[in-house]
């Protein structure tokens, strides 16, 4: 049968067993609808109960603009040379080991300013699954040695495309800059993510992607 969205939540539910946490990884290319999936999963798994699974994103590991300038690649943003994997995984390795009552920090990122912002995301002592989503997962051993379980996410191809000129545009890129930059630095990185679809322990296919 094919598979749904509830499956999902069942299989992300089955993750958190024990008495550690867990963690699950949601991979995928640019505009492929890995937050969307993971903000789905979140708010199903919590319900109106008190919440017991958190959502860590990796965008919050991107390097800052001034360091990108500094390295010279402000213009491969986006590119796994410009984040701090090792950060990433140090906090992964955090949350999954940090003892109970600690309230961990996570960094987020803010898309009108482009840029990491520290301590924006509270991970609560009473989060027994953390839900991280990102590009490379499947490409950083480092980062894949910490999570239970990575999903691949697999839309259509054409809808990813128009998702993602999409967004640039709405985030201030005009037509023609959004193709561009998706043409020159998004579709190269996608092609490196698509490489790792066969390391996931699962593909969520296009009919679950909305």
């Amino acid at each position: 049968m094919p598979l749904t969205f509830d499956d999902l939540v069942i299989r992300a539910r089955s993750l958190a067993q024990d008495d550690r946490r867990a963690v699950l990884g949601i991979a995928g290319s640019p505009g492929s609808g890995k937050t969307t999936l993971a903000e789905r999963l979140v708010r199903a798994l919590n319900g109106p109960g008190e919440p017991w699974v958190a959502h860590v994103p990796m965008d919050g590991f991107h390097l800052a603009d001034v360091e990108l300038d500094r390295l010279g690649l402000r213009d491969r943003k986006g590119a796994p040379e410009t984040f701090d994997a090792a950060g990433y995984a140090a906090l992964l390795r955090r949350l999954r080991e940090e003892p109970d009552g600690a309230v961990v920090y996570a960094p987020g990122f803010e898309r009108v300013l482009e840029q990491p912002i520290a301590g924006a995301v509270p991970v609560l002592p009473t989060a027994r699954l953390i839900v991280t989503e990102g590009n490379y997962l499947l490409l950083w051993p480092r980062v894949r040695s910490q999570l239970d379980e990575v999903w691949f996410c697999e839309p259509d191809e054409e809808e990813r495309l128009r998702r993602l000129i999409a967004r640039h545009e709405e985030f201030g890129k005009t037509h023609a800059e959004a193709v561009a930059w998706v043409l020159r630095s998004d579709q190269p990185n996608a092609e490196l993510v698509a490489a790792t679809r066969d390391r996931a322990d699962l593909v969520v296919p296009a009919t679950v992607l909305v």
